[in-house]
């Protein structure tokens, strides 16, 4: 991390008209290998993964069995009573994340204006677990057993609720759905909002849905690992790619407008300086996916050009057709080996909505140290060409890294995190 400094230009295209810069200063970080952004990249750097037999429920019936899970989390011990019976656990992850990144970024929001702190989230399914609840108790027992709280528990913008009522944030709030790819979506969106003038943005993503009614959700997609083997069952860019393993948690990121960072004398990790989003074409209209667009879009968004990023933090789908597509779009971008690329959500499963926040995090995490997470487990397939960092983590300078994320369907994000 650095003290903020004034505002600079991009590297790759010359100068160009000074804008706001979102400046990240808090990291909040609930991951199935590591509660809080140190014991996550403690975990993250010597290749800890958290990837395992579902405990959240028995899935012995089910084809799919294993899970990133969060461990030893109590919210209880970290939450008032009165939320515990209104909110689902992937809110408590969330509140708990935001409540770490606050405190990482040294900001108390009672002491700012309510109108200058907004919230923007991403979700891929909302309060699955709190929902099925409720729905049991309405088949079992009656609807006037159904808890009033359903009403919003389960909702895709739960979160964003939920953490500006706890923190008394009344600016531009809201929630982006778009799956995998809306975490980035999210924090492009509160980037947006602090150059249209608020202070401080809440974003990032968390997501959980490890329960009967979200596993077959999931199921249903087609997508997901059905090994028993948790070091061999989620391995992209791998000749033997069958699916992913999903996950829970993800990263909540304070974003400040800088000169206001600056005032108050902030730490920050570095700022999100590009963005892009693209959506694939329909199936067999003959056109490209739109990934490797998306990734232009994001450097010229930031005034960069290929050669300035130093490392890609992969959406890595484990699906053939889908990695194929993936290495194809980073090839024609960079060339054939032509940049370092990483996928450490091996460690953790993908976190839909929370995994490219994480990897966004991660990414901050690598420019403080110089060290880039491996992506564990791997043996690249070399028809990819890709120069995938595996068996251990790489010791590289980054200021600026792509993190990739899509979403099923076809959503397609960039985004470039830089060093001040």
């Amino acid at each position: 991390m650095s003290t903020v400094t004034s505002a600079g230009t991009g590297t790759g295209t010359g100068s160009r008209p000074a804008t706001p810069r979102a400046v990240v200063t808090g990291l909040g970080i609930t991951a199935p290998n590591g509660l809080g952004a140190e014991a996550y990249w403690d975990a993250v750097r010597v290749g800890k993964s958290g990837i395992g037999r579902i405990t959240r429920f028995d899935p012995s019936q089910y084809p799919a069995r294993l899970a990133g899970e969060v461990p030893g989390f109590t919210a209880s011990e970290h939450l008032p009573s009165r939320l515990m019976a209104q909110t689902d656990h992937m809110t408590r992850l969330a509140l708990v994340a935001t409540d770490w990144a606050l405190a990482d970024a040294g900001v108390v929001p009672a002491d700012l204006p309510a109108y200058s702190m907004g919230v923007v989230t991403a979700s891929s399914s909302g309060g699955f677990e709190f929902g099925q609840g409720e729905l049991q108790k309405l088949w079992a027992e009656g609807s006037q057993y159904v808890s009033a709280y359903q009403s919003f528990a389960w909702f895709y913008a739960v979160n964003s609720g939920q953490i500006s009522i706890r923190n008394g944030m009344k600016g531009p709030s809201g929630v982006v759905v778009s799956d995998q790819a809306g975490g980035l979506d999210a924090l492009a969106q509160a980037r947006r909002q602090i150059r249209k003038g608020t202070s401080l943005v809440v974003s990032g993503s968390v997501d959980a849905s490890i329960c009967p009614w979200g596993w077959v959700a999931q199921l249903a997609g087609g997508r997901l690992a059905t090994g028993d083997d948790p070091d061999s069952a989620y391995v992209p860019f791998d000749a033997a790619a069958a699916g992913h393993v999903p996950g829970e948690g993800g990263a909540i990121l304070i974003m400040e407008d800088e000169a206001a960072a600056r005032e108050r004398g902030a730490t920050v990790y570095g700022h999100i300086a590009g963005y892009g989003s693209t959506f694939d074409p329909a199936p067999g209209s003959g056109r490209p996916p739109g990934l490797r667009k998306a990734i232009e879009l994001a450097l010229n968004d930031a005034g960069l050009v290929a050669a300035d990023i130093d490392v890609v933090f992969a959406d890595a789908a484990a699906v053939p057709e889908l990695d194929r597509a993936e290495a194809e779009a980073l090839n024609a971008v960079f060339g054939p080996r032509g940049v370092p690329v990483t996928a450490p959500k091996t460690m953790t499963g993908r976190l839909y909505s929370g995994a490219a926040p994480l990897d966004v995090a991660t990414a901050f995490l690598a420019m403080r140290e110089g060290l880039v997470p491996a992506t564990v487990n791997v043996e690249p397939d070399p028809a990819h060409q890709l120069d995938l960092i595996i068996g251990q983590p790489r010791v590289l300078p980054v200021r600026n890294a792509l993190v990739l994320a899509r979403g099923h369907g076809g959503f397609n994000s960039a985004v470039v995190a830089s060093a001040l």
